[in-house]
């Protein structure tokens, strides 16, 4: 096959390969390490972007249980399910092509627990207030747990590029 043809192919499956990492949550950044007692317990703060909105940062916390407290407890494998979450615009804001249903979009996802429990944000867009709504969350495959934390990020008034046009 000469190399004329081969090339729109690759270049095919390049864009293919970028658009699905694109797709994946996002990736955490370790911010911040805040130890709350002496057996090592800690709050971790994590810098996390949406994949899909640019210009816009989330500050997630949640607890790390030390060997220690996990001996003491019996309860090896999982941290509990509180968190927090902070939202707020670090730049211009770019919109991509998000889910704009009632249930939104996970965008991003961490374990809190061998198998059974994670963290999750999802983003919802509230499209009367023009508002992004983050959700923090824990899922968990038996019991789910109503801890939960919420962030905004209001749009009304600032220059927003939405890249697919505003709904």
């Amino acid at each position: 096959m000469p190399l004329s043809s081969a090339l729109p192919r690759l270049r095919t499956a390049l864009a293919a390969s970028l658009l699905t990492l694109a797709a994946l949550p996002a990736a955490a950044e370790t911010v911040g390490k805040v130890g709350v007692d002496w057996i090592g317990n800690d709050i971790y703060i994590d810098a996390v972007s949406d994949p899909k909105i640019s210009g816009v940062t989330c500050h997630v916390t949640y607890f790390d249980r030390s060997v220690i407290d996990r001996l003491k407890n019996g309860n090896w494998f999982e941290d509990p399910s509180n968190n927090a979450i902070a939202c707020r615009q670090t730049g211009p804001v770019t919109i991509g092509d998000i889910d704009l249903s009632r249930g939104g979009e996970e965008v991003f996802k961490s374990g809190l627990s061998l198998i059974w429990k994670s963290l999750i944000v999802t983003r919802v867009y509230d499209k009367k207030n023009d508002t992004l709504i983050y959700l923090a969350h824990s899922r968990e495959l038996t019991d789910g747990s109503a801890k939960m934390s919420i962030s905004t990020v209001p749009l009304y008034g600032e220059n927003v590029t939405w890249t697919s046009g505003k709904p």
